[in-house]
């Protein structure tokens, strides 16, 4: 039955077999150019998309005319005012590694003693002369009445041998009298003395003599004890005013370390005292020192009472700082860099206003007009 199916079953023939070939093919190209067209078609939607968002984009600022012109004109102010600033700034020199400077005093004893008074506080202001400290002088006042005690027993020693020579010279007076006579006597009568009497009136002559000379020897001697005594009286006086501490200048108290009943020794602080006559010293560069010289006008910056303080340029030191320092730069050995180096100036401040608080280690800002 199934071999009966075959057999009615016809095969197809070349024609039919070429009929649907064309028909796939044309089926194809029918196929493609649809999606050609859709490709086109998506491509003007593109494009007219993108002119829309063209259409729609706002233009740039610097596009405008009137702002290239603006900003030219920006930039010539700008290196104008650079030019104008530096030909200013050029007449100038300036730092900020500057502070107030002196000479601090450190008061102290110059005896040993107990401290009796203290005449003046922390921050006091005090002139020159002005008490500052009592010490106890009984050692030294003892000292000195002793001298005075032994000076007035020179003078009296200096009495004595007065006396004694005025005493000799009168021995030596009788003695050259009688020799004197003696030797007339034996010229003209040689029979009414001796020898022995002659030579006797020589040796008293002479003792006077010595006698005489001892005397004067005693009072050339007690009078330089007495110029030793007046120098040892000069001495203890001087210890004796060593008891009374004064401010050797006027200034401010500072850093006092003494309190009432202390015992204090030579050369222990026993308190500071800060001037009056301050000054600026500014570690100015060394390519700063150019045209840098003495006398030119500073305008000192105080940030302590922020005011401006009018100064001059006093000196320059000779030397850079690193120059005075414990242990100076070897540069002949090892690597060298070059380091621009700071030199000290130091400024003299023609006026400190009232109200104005400055001491040393302050920081200041001097700038000095060097053009």
């Amino acid at each position: 039955m199934t071999s009966d199916r075959r057999e009615g079953e016809e095969e197809p023939d070349a024609l039919d077999r070429w009929t649907a070939a064309n028909r796939d093919a044309k089926g194809g190209r029918e196929q493609s150019s649809d999606d050609e067209e859709n490709k086109v078609e998506e491509d003007d939607d593109d494009e007219e998309s993108d002119d829309d968002e063209k259409a729609g984009k706002k233009p740039s600022l610097f596009s405008k005319p009137w702002v290239r012109i603006a900003l030219v004109m920006v930039v010539l102010l700008l290196v104008a005012g650079g030019i104008i600033w530096w030909l200013i700034a050029r007449h100038y020199e300036d730092t900020d590694d500057a502070f107030i400077d002196t000479h601090i005093i450190h008061v102290a004893p110059q005896i040993a003693g107990q401290v009796l008074q203290i005449h003046v506080t922390d921050n006091q202001l005090v002139r020159a002369g002005q008490p500052l400290v009592e010490i106890d002088a009984r050692n030294q006042l003892a000292q000195l009445e002793q001298t005075e005690a032994q000076r007035l027993q020179a003078l009296t020693q200096i009495e004595q041998a007065q006396a004694q020579e005025r005493a000799a010279q009168a021995q030596v007076t009788n003695a050259s009298r009688d020799l004197a006579r003696y030797r007339t006597l034996q010229a003209t009568a040689p029979q009414a003395m001796s020898q022995q009497q002659l030579d006797q009136a020589e040796a008293a002559a002479r003792n006077a003599i010595a006698q005489r000379d001892q005397a004067a020897a005693q009072i050339a001697g007690a009078h330089a004890q007495i110029k030793v005594l007046d120098a040892q009286i000069a001495t203890a006086q001087l210890q004796l005013s060593y008891a009374h501490v004064v401010a050797p200048v006027d200034g401010h108290v500072t850093q006092r370390s003494v309190a009432l009943g202390n015992y204090v020794s030579p050369g222990q602080e026993m308190m500071a005292i800060v001037p009056s006559q301050l000054w600026v010293t500014a570690n100015f560069k060394e390519t700063q020192l150019a045209y840098m010289r003495r006398g030119q006008h500073v305008t000192v910056t105080v940030d302590s009472c922020d005011r401006k303080i009018d100064g001059h340029v006093d000196s320059i030191q000779r030397g850079a700082g690193q120059a005075f320092g414990i242990l100076p730069p070897e540069n002949a050995t090892g690597n060298f860099v070059k380091v621009v180096q700071r030199v000290p100036v130091k400024i003299m401040l023609d006026h400190i206003p009232q109200g104005c608080t400055l001491g040393p280690g302050m920081s200041v800002e001097p700038t000095v007009t060097v053009r």
